[in-house]
């Protein structure tokens, strides 16, 4: 496989992720206006950068998150692969701090090395990585693809930094993001190395007034 220039986003804001409601692979949301500017912000950044493919989960926030170069004529594929982790029952749920409390204990259990624990009764640890591994497997086989754009989601970003740096996945909180957020890795000799961590520095212009 030749050396790839992999770019690794988090889509950008959604009402969902503003009202702290339960977001996983069970709810296709919208961006919101402040999810639209911050896609904007990272295209503007990054426009001139000669993606060879565009690569999305298979729910729309991925999408509208690289619509701009979409619109460029750059071709792109969804694979659910890349989708977010289920958070079962959970799903689209409003903040409560019972439910909560048990999605830090989940995370706790994962920190621990437990990656057969499920919040929610959603997806493990390791359903996400095996998932994304395929995906992987398909896009790095792709040998006329040098320059990769990804767009993908926050809990699912941290599984997939873990396992392509070598580290197990209990290690996934030492993996920071942010809506929009980038990480920026090349491949090469079966080994990824982190170019840029969690940057959000093609965000900073945004009006002070929204949280980003």
């Amino acid at each position: 496989m030749k050396s790839k220039n992999i770019y690794l986003i988090r889509h950008g804001q959604t009402d969902f992720n503003k009202q702290k409601r339960v977001q996983g692979r069970g709810i296709d949301s919208d961006l919101n206006l402040l999810g639209r500017l911050q896609a904007a912000a990272f295209f503007e950044v990054y426009k001139d950068v000669k993606f060879d493919k565009i690569y999305t989960s298979s729910l729309k926030r991925t999408v509208q998150s690289v619509q701009g170069f979409i619109d460029q004529g750059i071709p792109y594929e969804s694979l659910s692969g890349f989708d977010e982790i289920s958070w079962g029952l959970h799903e689209g749920l409003p903040y409560d701090e019972a439910r909560h409390a048990r999605y830090l204990e989940g995370i706790d259990e994962w920190g621990k090395g437990n990656l057969n624990h499920r919040v929610g009764e959603g997806d493990t640890p390791i359903e996400v990585r095996d998932r994304q591994i395929q995906a992987m497997d398909y896009v790095l086989s792709q040998e006329n693809e040098h320059n990769i754009l990804i767009a993908t989601h926050g809990r699912a970003m941290r599984f997939q930094l873990c396992w392509m740096m070598g580290m197990p996945l209990s290690d996934s909180e030492l993996f920071e993001h942010a809506n929009l957020c980038l990480y920026q890795l090349r491949y090469d000799e079966n080994k990824y190395e982190i170019i840029k961590r969690c940057d959000i520095s093609h965000l900073a212009h945004i009006d002070s007034e929204f949280e980003v």
